[in-house]
């Protein structure tokens, strides 16, 4: 399947790139734009809200051009913005953030779609879309340490300008893969519906929004822990930035894992547990993770919780991924375009409420947050039934 695959898994991998380099140089990309840390690192929160607008306005639009054309448009975008953010100024800068967020709003949903379209059972194309996401994941753990050798020769400029190069490569590969292909829903059949009616197609799928409140709410919950993960170790083990480098691996590599292998398994032709119960099953660890971490007594125990939470999420983060490719069918796009904003949207809420939780009771506080978060989770995915 990877082989099959693999064009899909490397725009994934780029997808990541210029954002990694944003986040590794901050320091000298302010001083270049003579800003703050704080200020510049800021603009990054434009990404997101570009990419929740974005995804939710081009959703409908995703399954009305060829997968190929849609992927090669969000690369020619992401290459445009990553030649801009190589400029430095805070303006190119504040454009870079904001386009990178239109441009993976758009890319990962199609290139997700893409690889499911691959496949006629419905569950190797699942298990194709999760294959997507566990690489992203992947990539998310790996993308510093490769960036960090040739940043030695040329910089941030040069990470950026040869991102830039190899997005607007790919673009250009995948526009000429992408001629004359039909979009999905002309080669499904399906009879072409209005903008505002895809929502209402999407809204009639079984389980459709259950599951997409549940990723937005498993996304608030973990990467609101993730924010204030580094705070918590150095507060509670005193551990230094160096070495809880190793703890940000240990739960990249988890949440790699855990959604490689979930999905791998969900995608087998006798699962013992369907894909239904198992996201029951991963919201479950999850919630019992959350309310274990902050209040674990020994660095060991912590430890094992980091990467029970991390698998935990992952299973779920395939759950959902794999239900809603099996069951959208011609509409997969649209599906994983809304998800990936509703994602992005949870990505803001996961921090705000954290802020709030911990403003207000400490890490205790942070616990009860995110752990009111996960069982609202639990509660929704009650409502998602064997279709």
């Amino acid at each position: 399947m990877a082989k099959r695959l693999w064009p899909f898994l490397l725009a994934s991998t780029v997808s990541l790139i210029p954002f990694t380099v944003f986040g590794m140089y901050l320091v000298p990309i302010a001083a270049a734009a003579d800003g703050s840390v704080a200020e510049i690192g800021g603009l990054r929160g434009l990404g997101g809200l570009a990419a929740l607008i974005v995804g939710f306005a081009l959703a409908p639009l995703v399954d009305r051009l060829a997968r190929e054309l849609v992927a090669a448009g969000g690369l020619a975008l992401l290459g445009l913005s990553a030649a801009l953010g190589a400029v430095g100024n805070i303006f190119a800068l504040a454009a870079f953030c904001l386009l990178i967020g239109a441009s993976t709003s758009i890319l990962g949903p199609s290139i997700g779609a893409a690889a499911a379209d691959r496949f006629n059972s419905a569950a190797a194309a699942g298990r194709a879309a999760t294959l997507v996401s566990a690489t992203t994941s992947m990539m998310a753990m790996l993308a510093a340490p490769v960036l960090a050798l040739p940043g030695l020769f040329w910089g941030w400029r040069g990470n950026l300008l040869a991102a830039s190069a190899i997005s607007l490569a790919l673009s250009a590969a995948f526009f000429w893969r992408g001629r004359g292909r039909k979009a999905p829903l002309q080669a499904g059949g399906t009879k072409r519906i209005s903008y505002l009616a895809t929502y209402k197609a999407l809204a009639k799928i079984p389980g459709a929004l259950p599951l997409l409140a549940v990723a937005m709410l498993r996304t608030a919950a973990f990467m609101g822990y993730l924010a204030y993960l580094a705070a918590f170790y150095d507060e509670k083990f005193d551990l230094a930035p160096g070495w809880f480098a190793l703890v940000w691996s240990l739960s990249g590599a988890s949440f790699f894992l855990g959604n490689l292998f979930a999905g791998r398994y969900l995608a087998s032709d006798h699962p013992w547990i369907s894909s239904e119960r198992m996201l029951l099953l991963g919201l479950g660890v999850a919630l019992l993770s959350v309310a274990g971490f902050y209040f674990a007594p020994s660095l060991p125990l912590t430890l094992l919780l980091t990467a029970l939470m991390g698998v935990a999420h992952a299973t779920v983060a395939a759950c959902v991924t794999t239900l809603l490719v099996r069951r959208s069918g011609d509409l997969r796009g649209s599906a994983l375009s809304v998800n990936a904003a509703g994602m992005s949207l949870g990505t803001f809420l996961g921090a705000a409420i954290g802020g709030a939780g911990l403003g207000l009771g400490g890490y205790p506080g942070l616990a009860l947050m995110f752990g009111a978060i996960t069982l609202i989770g639990v509660l929704l995915a009650l409502r998602v039934r064997p279709a």
